[in-house]
């Protein structure tokens, strides 16, 4: 599992360190208190601090309230869910308790090996867009059946007031004019016209991990949920190239109005990202322009 860490990105976030994180692991789980710990980094993930343990596992710690009501829900629903899906996720192995410190639950799970699924290391576009497609097929059929509402399960009408706001303050770093014609065409296809799927809801480079070109794991599973489908196209903008985007698209099957949602999705996303982290966190910045500028330039 690669995700980025640092001691803290925000006001009044818990600042970790190795020593608490040995504290909280030999406290809770003493068969686990002699491995090694070891922040998983340099750089900055966005919700949570992780701590390799050991050499299969990892700590993940939450940064703020918000991330630390996702650990239960994924504790349960991940289980559940990992038979289903081709390939690998999360597998929690312990749900540690708030402590001195830590004012949150906190995680342990299985170490998942793999690189970030930056342009460097997507060496197979097309094969990764197929390999994308088929775990967004198989966890779009998962059982709904008692799911939560994704955090991103609102329609794309209720994102239009930040949205347009976004691209105003980007006014000079983002086409303002091009820009509001893919938002004004997202927000005006077709609603999905079947029940709420589950979905991912964030599957960009930091949460898919890739080894010789094929898709590993997938993993922060925070913004699970269910909702629309269109929302797990993000990684047609995200992660794919132009030609690997249409292997996506047609290995889901996804019609016009889809792929018009799953653009206002991406380019909502991706306008709020750089406006919140283009002084704080570079690599979302910089991923969230890559994005806008794939957006931007063509029509696919």
């Amino acid at each position: 599992m690669i995700t980025m860490c640092a001691d803290t990105l925000g006001t009044g976030e818990p600042r970790f360190g190795t020593g608490l994180v040995r504290r909280l692991v030999a406290e809770q789980f003493p068969a686990w208190s002699g491995l090694a710990v070891v922040p998983v980094g340099p750089g900055a993930g966005t919700s949570n601090v992780m701590y390799r343990l050991g050499e299969d596992m990892v700590v993940r710690l939450p940064r703020t309230s918000g991330a630390a009501g996702d650990v239960e829900k994924e504790h349960r629903w991940l289980p559940r869910l990992a038979p289903a899906l081709p390939v690998a996720v999360p597998v929690p192995l312990g749900l540690g308790a708030p402590g001195p410190g830590c004012p949150w639950p906190w995680s342990v799970y299985r170490w998942l090996d793999g690189a970030i699924a930056v342009p460097g290391n997507v060496t197979d576009p097309e094969a990764l867009a197929r390999d994308l497609a088929a775990f967004v097929t198989a966890l779009h059929r998962a059982d709904p059946r008692g799911g939560p509402p994704s955090y991103r399960c609102e329609p794309l009408a209720a994102r239009d007031a930040t949205t347009r706001e976004d691209i105003a303050a980007l006014r000079g770093e983002v086409d303002a004019g091009a820009a509001t014609a893919v938002w004004t065409e997202a927000l005006s296809a077709p609603a999905p016209s079947g029940p709420p799927v589950w979905i991912h809801a964030d599957l960009q480079p930091g949460n898919l991990l890739v080894a010789d070109g094929r898709l590993g794991a997938v993993i922060d599973f925070g913004c699970l949920g269910l909702g629309d489908a269109a929302v797990d196209l993000l990684p047609a903008w995200y992660v794919l190239p132009s030609g690997a985007r249409e292997v996506f698209r047609d290995a889901l099957g996804a019609d016009a109005a889809a792929w018009a949602r799953g653009r206002g999705w991406a380019l909502s996303v991706a306008l709020a990202e750089l406006r919140h982290y283009r002084t704080a966190n570079p690599f979302m910045a910089g991923t969230a322009r890559r994005v806008l500028a794939r957006l931007l330039a063509g029509r696919d």
